[in-house]
């Protein structure tokens, strides 16, 4: 795993600007597992500037190929799944058993589905039978930033990670300092699937 005390800001790790470090312990044996940074003022704006500046050219990216795109993130996803299931036993304090099965599985299920649900979206389509040259278009609604609890990491990561890719959207993450090495994880994911 990518040194956990970076950011991974417009696909680079880079050291934090303002941040301070904090050790992250295993709850069940009260083990530090590893030290991150909490990013200060000045990371947060470097990542929202990041986001901003990468915004159009994802939002144009054509709807396919960022299916496209999720379904390479599903195969290293799925060929890198022991590796979550041991990040998200180590930051959480949960049995092996659950965080291969239930963790790893959340997140796996909320990225199929959305691979699923975007290829059958229209994005464009006719305002009605009254105005059948009338159309409507979805389009990506900008840089989200996206704030996610200790628990159940990957379930609540890759449900708000992969529908924004999915939208064309650019995001920020800020997962819980409680259990952020399975999201550091997903990002070395993202940026090998790219």
């Amino acid at each position: 795993m990518q040194d956990a005390s970076k950011h991974y800001i417009n696909g680079q790790w880079v050291a934090s600007i303002d941040g301070r470090e904090m050790a992250v312990e295993n709850p069940s044996t009260e083990e530090k597992i590893a030290t991150i940074t909490l990013g200060g003022v000045a990371d947060a704006d470097a990542a929202v500037a990041a986001a901003k500046a990468a915004f159009p050219a994802w939002a144009a990216t054509d709807p396919l190929d960022r299916i496209a795109a999720l379904e390479r993130l599903m195969e290293v996803y799925k060929g890198q799944a022991e590796d979550m299931a041991q990040a998200i036993s180590f930051e959480m304090g949960a049995p092996i058993a659950l965080a291969r099965t239930a963790q790893v599985g959340a997140g796996a299920g909320h990225l199929k589905n959305t691979i699923r649900t975007a290829k059958g979206f229209a994005f464009e389509r006719p305002l009605g039978d009254h105005a059948p040259c009338d159309m409507i278009l979805y389009e990506p609604v900008g840089v989200c930033a996206l704030i996610t609890p200790w628990n159940w990491p990957m379930n609540q990561v890759m449900l708000k990670v992969a529908p924004a890719l999915a939208a064309g959207c650019t995001m920020i993450l800020k997962p819980s300092e409680l259990s952020p090495l399975s999201s550091i994880l997903l990002a070395e994911m993202i940026d090998e699937a790219d």
